[in-house]
């Protein structure tokens, strides 16, 4: 009796059917700058097709196209901004250290 019971037990979960992240007129090529750069994390990283919602097929011709794009200097390696500015503000005060200690003697 009870397994009958579980037979029929709807699951508490709903199921919402998400949009695809890739219309079926986006063409996935190095050229589309704006449409590789939503797959792509802020530190520059290629996301996973779990996080993207990708098919195998659309995480692979992406993953080629952020790879050209990168090759060919459309888009960066790695997006380091605010190392970069972290870096450049800790050269500053370095070398700003460096000239009046020079200076002093």
């Amino acid at each position: 009796m009870d397994k009958y019971k579980r037979l029929f037990h709807k699951s508490k979960r709903s199921f919402r059917r998400r949009l695809p992240p890739i219309q079926s007129g986006d063409r996935i090529d190095y050229r589309n700058i704006s449409l590789i750069s939503r797959f792509i994390s802020q530190q520059g990283k290629i996301l996973s097709r779990r996080v993207n919602r990708l098919t195998l097929k659309q995480q692979r011709l992406i993953t080629i196209a952020i790879k050209q794009a990168r090759i060919l200097s459309l888009l960066p390696f790695r997006n380091n901004e605010k190392l970069f500015k972290m870096k450049r503000t800790q050269s500053a005060v370095r070398t700003n250290g460096l000239r009046t200690r020079k200076k002093k003697k």
